[in-house]
């Protein structure tokens, strides 16, 4: 796993740009950077101060292939803590071919995907949870993801987990010391005190399990299901929120037979709009197909909008707004949209009726296809989600392999506290805080495989 040999790969995005970046990392990188370099001095890079950009030419014997800068990190100063090398050439996709050709023929060979941030975390510069969020910030694709990917990369994440095993570590020193004067019947901890503290400990614990709802749904966009009987708007509000024809619209009735899927950044945070088949019965067999799925996307959504027809009569709200909730999860939010109010004078009276059937949801009169109160949907979207632990820099969970983790080590410190109000001997209660500890230190690698790191490190890109 820690091997030392000198590595090679492109930094930069796929394809042709106007530059790219190839990097190179491990002892010796420097020196084989030298066989092809040549700078307008002469002067070798072995012998350049470190953290210096040079420009000169990438040569194979006496042919030019490009003009290059190249920056120079000395280990342990470096992102992989190695001597490194990144060379910023022209962006032609034959360019970076030849260079990284030439630098394999001189001693080199290519990176792993995962390969330098694998470095970095062996060679002590981040923890196993800060080189996973590596990897989130580069997939990042919204200001609330980014925020939060960064806030890990940083050791947010880090740090509590430091805290919490300190603790831990505290705990379980008085007790293993009591055991070492067991004939003596000498208690050296308070038991009510460590009974706190573990009780502090949990909460913790609870509060960062509770986050990853919040962190699953901001990394992997907000499934939100549009949902209703046929022709109430559906694919008109999935192109309105979208501001581009992605659905079909038609007056024609089950014209949605199957789920339609896309994604929108609306204010910092990616939402996944889901237009589904209209609820209605029907003998039609694929139709049927299609309201079988749209129950699962309701089950499935954290947001479902159900739309309901201004210009008709509300004797089928009742029947289809009690199925919907019945395939509600335990947090999903449902927003009631009452559609077409601009092609109808008796939308209060209409919306009046639905208020008092309903039971208390949020009730938005809308036009999907004029675009009326279409941003305060927008806005009322945004306010389901709370943001406040992320404006507010607590730490927020969106790694499945931190909360699996975590919900562990819940368990453990759980027995941790009934075993002091059981008053165990402290053997047993040490036994649980240990595992306790090993749970914590799978997320920052301070416990790890070759296994768990080459999963991990094989989903990240190449070069990086």
């Amino acid at each position: 796993m820690n091997d030392q040999t000198v590595i090679c790969a492109i930094g930069t995005a796929p394809g042709m740009g106007a530059i790219a970046v190839i990097r190179l990392s491990g002892k010796g990188c420097i020196e084989i950077c030298d066989r092809i370099f040549v700078s307008p001095s002469h002067k070798k890079l072995i012998d350049v101060l470190p953290n210096t950009i040079h420009f000169g030419k990438i040569v194979n014997k006496e042919e030019l292939i490009d003009e290059v800068l190249i920056s120079v990190f000395h280990a342990p100063h470096s992102f992989t803590g190695e001597d490194s090398i990144e060379i910023s050439c022209h962006g032609s996709v034959y360019i970076q071919q030849r260079i990284l050709q030439l630098l394999i023929s001189s001693g080199a060979r290519l990176a792993a995907p995962g390969e330098f941030t694998q470095r970095a975390f062996l060679n002590g510069k981040m923890d196993l949870s800060q080189a996973e969020a590596v990897a989130d910030l580069i997939a990042s694709s919204s200001a609330a993801a980014h925020k939060m990917a960064l806030s890990q990369m940083r050791g947010g994440f880090s740090d509590e987990l430091m805290k919490l095993r300190m603790e831990l570590l505290h705990i379980t020193s008085l007790l293993e010391l009591e055991l070492d004067f067991s004939e003596e019947d000498v208690e050296f901890a308070d038991r009510s005190e460590l009974r706190g503290i573990a009780v502090g400990i949990d909460t913790l614990i609870s509060r960062l399990c509770v986050s990853f709802s919040l962190g699953n749904v901001i990394k992997n966009g907000i499934p939100v299901a549009i949902v209703g009987n046929t022709n109430v708007g559906k694919s008109t509000l999935l192109n309105a929120l979208l501001k581009e024809d992605r659905a079909i619209v038609s007056d024609i009735e089950g014209t949605t037979r199957d789920v339609i899927e896309d994604t929108i950044n609306l204010q910092g945070i990616t939402f996944r709009f889901i237009d589904t088949a209209g609820i209605r019965h029907t003998d039609d067999r694929v139709e049927n197909m299609g309201i079988e799925r749209t129950f699962t996307k309701i089950e499935q959504a954290r947001i479902v909008l159900f739309l309901i027809d201004a210009t008709k009569d509300t004797e089928q709200f009742l029947p289809y707004y009690t199925q919907v909730k019945e395939h509600l999860g335990p947090d999903t939010r449902l927003v009631i949209l009452l559609n077409k109010t601009d092609q109808t004078d008796s939308a209060d009276i209409i919306l009046s009726q639905i208020t008092s059937l309903s039971s208390g949801e949020k009730i938005l009169p809308i036009a999907a296809k004029t675009g009326y109160n279409i941003h305060h949907l927008v806005d009322e979207l945004v306010s389901t989600i709370n943001l406040n632990a992320l404006h507010s820099g607590d730490v927020i969970v969106s790694n499945a392999r931190h909360y699996e983790a975590l919900s562990h080590a819940r368990l453990a410190i759980e027995r941790v506290i009934t075993g002091l109000d059981s008053h165990l001997s402290g053997e047993f209660v040490s036994q649980d805080i240990r595992e306790c500890l090993h749970y914590l230190g799978e997320i920052t690698g301070q416990i790890t495989t070759d296994e768990v790191l080459g999963n991990i490190f094989k989903n990240f890109c190449v070069g990086k």
